[in-house]
């Protein structure tokens, strides 16, 4: 029987001990996961302490909702910058400017300031460096045109990302009620921690824009346009072939055939494309606003619930039911070569994350609640997987840090549209407010996904856009990492 669980466990995760065995990845992949402690824990602790101090849900709303606007408006130059310049050259300022901002922002709540200066603070605690889209970009990078490898290195990060969750939610709840001070203070260590463990790491970090134009003799902004103009040219072959397809579909002639590929072809061709922003992209997008707008509203909801339950301390474990729920969700769904195409995945994922939380406003006690995040939550990461999937099929490689900071900030700004919403919800009509918030926000999300099916799904079928051409001098790395995958 040992034995036996052993070959089943062995054939659904050995392909995440292969990609773990690659040289050095486990170090950058943990270390992002640590650095990444400011996501689950800074809201949480805001809220609690915000609520304890100043007494109203709104505040806490409003400050998270101020944090999370910045960071959306923050989140995309940081991307751009990291695939520009260096993720060292980016990271470490930023480090240096969260710090300063949570020890002054702890330092202000205890001492009960004026709420303007609360505000004038919590903007730079979203000066935060894109860890989870830097550990992604790498494994592309290494992966290669490896496709199924890539699909499985984003499920691994999907995994350590659901991982920290789990253990910082239920940390953020406990310390933020015995002390803000505790709660900040071990985020920052973890931040510290990680960012060593990450950025010291550089055998595997992707080449940025600016050392990949140093390589060919080019400069920046010809190597960006040189990089359109293939992912351009790609569309266009897509595009022409699918058009070839269905000309012989429908029984016409080779002459006709040709005619429809090559109509197709410059069809494509004459479109303006240089800028990554496409239908599909604003799709995806407006999905990730929605997402985020009643998982955000959610969150505050489910603390008020819980403070007038009298049960605030164990808010923390009930979050932690999800992550639990959604790791392992990421862990099975990524062991599975899927045959189902991307785009149906992406939508069963969704529906069943956003009506499953849009239940909780008929949910009677806090374990309801529990319980209804530990079914749904094997959603969850597959659906931040597949989101990221279509990334690979929207942007360049050589943008892609880029793409998935646009991606995330289109969901903290709805974030922060749920939290203010919910908050003044919460304080006129209690908990319940919150949740009637929350089912509006899921059912509106839901529609916006929708209205852009089509888009989605066409995304799915054309090339994937981040194969990338290996220089000379990058060709032996990336050979090395892809046979360590081999054996």
């Amino acid at each position: 029987m040992f034995t036996a669980i052993k070959d089943i466990g062995s054939r659904v995760f050995g392909g995440y001990a292969q990609l773990l065995r690659i040289p050095h990845t486990a170090r950058f992949a943990v270390g992002s996961v640590i650095a990444c402690m400011p996501f689950p824990m800074v809201g949480m602790t805001m809220t609690i302490m915000t609520q304890q101090y100043y007494g109203n849900y709104s505040l806490a709303g409003a400050l998270c909702a101020v944090q999370a606007i910045a960071g959306a408006v923050l989140g995309p130059v940081l991307g751009t910058l990291v695939d520009r310049f260096g993720q060292r050259q980016v990271s470490i300022p930023t480090i240096v400017v969260w710090m300063c901002a949570a020890t002054a922002f702890v330092s202000c709540v205890l001492a009960h300031v004026p709420e303007w200066i609360l505000f004038c603070i919590v903007p730079f605690l979203a000066a935060v460096p894109p860890w989870g889209a830097m550990s992604r970009a790498r494994w592309t990078y290494l992966m290669g045109n490896d496709r199924q490898g890539v699909n499985r290195a984003l499920s691994l990060s999907g995994v350590f990302d659901e991982a920290m969750w789990v253990v910082g939610n239920p940390l953020a709840s406990t310390l933020a009620v015995i002390s803000g001070v505790l709660s900040f203070s071990f985020t920052g260590a973890c931040v510290l921690i990680g960012a060593l463990m990450f950025l010291t790491e550089l055998t595997t970090c992707s080449p940025s824009q600016t050392q990949l134009a140093a390589r060919e003799g080019m400069t920046r902004a010809e190597y960006r346009a040189r990089e359109d103009e293939r992912a351009k040219r790609k569309r266009a072959l897509s595009a022409r072939d699918d058009a070839r397809a269905a000309a012989r579909s429908r029984g016409e002639s080779a002459e006709a055939v040709e005619r429809a590929g090559r109509e197709a072809e410059e069809k494509a061709l004459s479109g303006h494309k240089d800028s990554i922003w496409g239908p599909g992209l604003v799709a995806v997008c407006a999905t990730w606003f929605g997402l985020g707008a009643f998982q955000s509203a959610a969150g505050i909801s489910i603390v008020a619930f819980a403070t007038e339950a009298q049960m605030k301390q164990y808010t923390g474990f009930v979050f932690a039911c999800f992550s639990i729920s959604s790791l392992v969700g990421a862990l099975l769904y990524g062991a599975k070569n899927w045959r189902i195409p991307l785009w149906k995945r992406f939508y069963f994922c969704l529906a069943v994350v956003n009506l499953g939380i849009g239940s909780f406003m008929f949910a009677r006690h806090l374990w309801v609640i529990m319980v209804i995040y530990l079914v749904i939550g094997v959603c969850q990461s597959p659906t931040w997987g597949n989101g990221n999937q279509l990334m690979l099929h929207l942007v360049p490689q050589s943008r892609f840090t880029e793409g998935m900071a646009w991606m995330g900030a289109m969901n903290a700004i709805g974030g922060s549209m749920g939290n203010a919403v919910a908050g003044v919800a919460i304080d006129h009509a209690g908990s319940r407010g919150g949740f009637a918030v929350v089912t509006g926000l899921a059912l509106v999300s839901l529609a916006i996904a929708l209205c852009g099916i089509k888009q989605i799904k066409a995304s799915t079928e054309t090339p994937v856009l981040t194969e990338i051409s290996v220089t000379p001098e990058g060709a032996e790395e990336v050979a090395e990492a892809q046979e360590a995958v081999a054996r």
